[in-house]
């Protein structure tokens, strides 16, 4: 059972993380205030915003605490289930939010779209994730599927599981991507070799592919723009 936060009562009120968003808005708070919120109790001998400090320091920064997991989350002295599923569901939320779009469809009318997309979903991915997006005739997205994940630096996908679930959903074209976890876009070799193929296997089975986008930290390069394609 997590202890109960017994010092959070001894600071003042305006410094408290809950009650300074509701006085200045959430904008104004730190990256340990609105951890504190979610943590919502610190431990017997932390104050919920002293433990949310201590596990951005053993994380690196905010961005090291999005791809825990569960149990990486629990490994952490202060954060049992409880506090973890909370932050796992705050930064789950956050993340559908950045993917969320106006209306039910999204059109894909150039790569920074697709991009947009997938952007807050593939960035701080430790391990590379191989993404399709199955378009209809009109560059509306029907579905969303994540076809590989590889090792670290390495993604590892055959053409032939592609175009099955291309014809599964009956698309009319796709768009590929994946991330780099170094957060750097360059594509690799292997990169352009896979697109190729899969151009190549596109025009087989009649479907097209109309880019591949490697995706960095808030930077992405389409391998169509750059002339690969």
């Amino acid at each position: 059972m997590e202890a109960q936060n017994y010092v959070l009562k001894d600071i003042p009120s305006e410094d408290r993380p809950r009650e300074r968003l509701m006085a200045v808005g959430a904008e104004a708070l730190s990256h340990a205030e609105l951890l504190a919120i979610l943590l919502r109790t610190g431990t017997k001998r932390e104050s919920a915003v002293l433990l949310a400090s201590r596990v951005l320091k053993e994380c690196g920064s905010l961005r090291g605490i999005v791809d825990l997991s569960i149990e990486e989350l629990t490994s952490i002295r202060g954060i049992g289930p409880a506090k973890a599923v909370q932050l796992r569901a705050g930064i789950e939320l956050g993340r559908r939010l950045a993917r969320s779009q106006q209306g039910e469809t999204l059109t894909i009318r150039k790569p920074s779209d697709a991009a947009n997309f997938m952007m807050e979903e593939l960035r701080y991915l430790k391990k590379e994730h191989f993404v399709c997006l199955f378009l209809n005739t009109k560059n509306h997205v029907i579905h969303k599927e994540t076809l590989s994940v590889g090792t670290l630096n390495a993604s590892l996908v055959h053409p032939r599981e592609v175009f099955r679930a291309a014809i599964k959903c009956s698309s009319a074209s796709i768009i590929c991507l994946h991330n780099h976890p170094s957060g750097d876009p360059t594509p690799s070799p292997e990169d352009v070799t896979l697109t190729r193929r899969l151009l190549e296997a596109g025009e087989l089975v009649g479907i097209d592919v109309l880019d591949h986008l490697v995706i960095g930290d808030n930077r992405f390069i389409s391998l169509k723009e750059q002339g690969y394609m």
